[in-house]
């Protein structure tokens, strides 16, 4: 395999988690009885430009396709997010009625709401029909399409320029990242913004977040791989933020280098410092995450086996993409995960890809009174045990295991 930005030969590599379905092929009953789509997931690193990347088996329109199942508008904690994205980028760039913002990979409309409500005229584009569905459900303008050069062009050309760009958790899913940078360029009004919001690679190798490897992630990204990505397709960072979101993400800002004129903050170089320090282009850095990733599935399936060893229940909440590389990687099946609940009436009544365990409603998990609550979206985890805090009345507990093996009891408990 070759390097999908550069086009150097591939051999350093990160991790290896055998082989495992998308994470968000979510099967229904009759599924269920047909064979299932598993792929090599592995990850490799370019020795050239240190872009992390997951070997290129599965199609981009197999992972996202018309019945895509994640819909972001469920998390009153990326709800949030979004309200204080849209407030901070119309304070610092001066934005309303004249402007015009536009979000790649719009998703259901959840940040583009508060641009909306604000009366800022704005294009989402997003290629999954469900989610888009969603979106022009809230009245927001969508192009249901997969955004590159092309698309780019066709809306420059129809007058749609953007002074602000977003772009959320998505630089990470995308085959052809060299097509699809460039394409902000093209659709970026002369003076415009881009921001891109992903998980820092720096975390994920930190912290053994390696559940947040799965194949609708093609890139694992840091500030060195993007900078030269963006170089090449004529875009310039001028700042970048680290934020909480998904155990640790960075907001990069970038404008066109033929017309932008805004300064390079000084959180730049401090970010660019700290990866060299870390060791990000030395391969060295990336060594160490395969045997961390083995330690916390063997801590996981025997902490699984010994609760069904003692008949305590264990059921799962998050029918989360991250949840599902977890339980593949670990072998965990129903015997040992009764079930796992979520909110999302999208993932309800089906099943989790690989394991095939039920996904049921959080209703479904009050009744079963579960002696332990598995958080499988550990980002999300605050928000998560404070909404089950109920578990507590019946003497059931929490527990996470990335990065390790956490037992959380519930604040309510008597």
């Amino acid at each position: 395999m070759k390097c999908r930005h550069c086009g150097n030969a591939l051999k350093l590599p990160l991790i290896d988690l055998g082989a495992a379905p998308p994470s968000n092929a979510y099967l229904t009953e009759r599924a269920l009885h047909a064979p299932e789509k598993w792929f090599p997931l592995r990850v490799l690193v370019c020795e050239r430009c240190w872009l992390a990347q997951t070997e290129d088996f599965a199609r981009a329109d197999e992972l996202f396709d018309a019945d895509y199942a994640y819909f972001s508008g469920f998390s009153t904690t990326w709800l949030a997010h979004c309200e204080r994205y849209c407030e901070d980028m119309v304070a610092r760039f001066g934005l309303g009625p004249a402007s015009h913002v536009v979000e790649v990979a719009a998703n259901d409309g959840s940040l583009l709401q508060f641009f909306r409500a604000r009366g800022i005229p704005c294009t989402g584009i997003e290629p999954t029909a469900s989610t888009a569905a969603a979106a022009r459900a809230r009245g927001i303008a969508i192009v249901q399409d997969f955004f590159g050069v092309r698309l780019a062009k066709e809306l420059a050309a129809q007058g749609k320029r953007a002074d602000l760009v977003a772009a959320n958790n998505v630089l990470a899913h995308v085959p052809d990242i060299d097509d699809f940078v460039a394409g902000f360029a093209h659709l970026l009004e002369p003076q415009g913004v881009a921001t891109f919001e992903f998980p820092h690679l720096v975390e994920l190798i930190d912290h053994a977040q390696f559940d947040t490897i799965y194949h609708e992630h093609y890139s694992y990204l840091s500030l060195h791989a993007v900078e030269r990505v963006f170089a090449r397709a004529g875009l310039k960072l001028f700042d970048v933020e680290r934020l909480p979101t998904h155990g640790g993400s960075l907001r990069v800002h970038a404008q066109r280098m033929d017309t932008g004129g805004r300064p390079e903050h000084e959180r730049v170089a401090a970010l660019r410092a700290l990866e060299t320090e870390r060791g990000v282009s030395s391969p060295a850095y990336y060594a160490r995450l395969q045997s961390r990733a083995e330690r916390i599935k063997d801590d996981l399936v025997s902490f699984l086996i010994e609760a069904k060893r003692r008949g305590e229940k264990v059921v799962g909440y998050g029918a989360a993409a991250k949840g599902n590389t977890l339980l593949n990687f670990a072998g965990v099946r129903r015997d040992l995960l009764a079930f796992v609940a979520d909110r999302n009436p999208a993932k309800q009544g089906k099943f989790l890809p690989g394991s095939r365990i039920p996904v049921v409603t959080e209703e479904a998990l009050r009744a079963a009174r579960p002696d332990w609550v598995l958080i499988l979206p550990w980002n999300l985890a605050g928000e998560l045990t404070a909404q089950l805090a109920y578990i507590g009345e019946w003497g059931g507990r929490f527990v996470r295991a990335v990065p390790e093996l956490t037992v959380e009891v519930p604040l309510d408990r008597p």
